[in-house]
């Protein structure tokens, strides 16, 4: 049984990113403490850095040429799960 709403961030182990990958992580935690049921960290390669919700790619770093930004991130999810709620400091 899967829970709902679910992020998922795949990174490139060969490349080292675990560490951005769990700041990310816990910027999302952080940001959405009774929003998220889940904050899942994926090992991958090839240079991988994916942000995922509930299965739909919100981001990929290949895609887009660069790293995310945690706002981003964040307006992202926000958009999809709860779209009239302010950010704060991270709309701006």
């Amino acid at each position: 049984m899967s829970r709902s709403p679910r992020v998922e961030i795949e990174y490139c182990t060969q490349c080292r990113w675990l560490l951005r990958a769990a700041w990310m992580a816990q910027e999302l935690l952080t940001t959405f403490v009774d929003d998220l049921a889940e904050v899942a960290l994926i090992p991958g390669t090839g240079g991988i850095f994916e942000v995922r919700l509930d299965d739909q790619l919100l981001f990929s770093r290949k895609e887009m040429g660069r790293f995310p930004e945690a706002k981003e991130v964040k307006q992202l999810i926000r958009d999809k799960i709860d779209p009239q709620r302010s950010l704060g400091h991270s709309d701006r």
